[in-house]
């Protein structure tokens, strides 16, 4: 993250208010724009999303959860939570 120095960038009302109530220590102003959530760029967050389906629907169906963590390479610990 790169600092600048408030007097270099703002008008000189705009800093006079802001030392009003922060005078001499760092202050962090978030971007305008919301970031994504994890997975929405990749598309990991809808994969998950449609695999942790399947693995409910089977279960629902009769499936083991042994024998879905089996299917799906994960432990049983991660089919119990997917299934919770």
């Amino acid at each position: 993250m790169k600092y600048k120095n408030a007097q270099d960038i703002l008008p000189d009302r705009l800093l006079k208010e802001l030392q009003q109530y922060v005078s001499g220590e760092t202050l962090y102003i978030p971007r305008r724009q919301s970031r994504k959530s994890w997975g929405e760029t990749s598309g990991a967050r809808e994969y998950y999303k449609k695999r942790n389906e399947e693995i409910r629907q089977q279960y629902r169906e009769g499936a083991d959860a042994a024998a879905l963590a089996e299917n799906y390479h994960l432990s049983l610990d991660s089919i119990r939570k997917i299934l919770q």
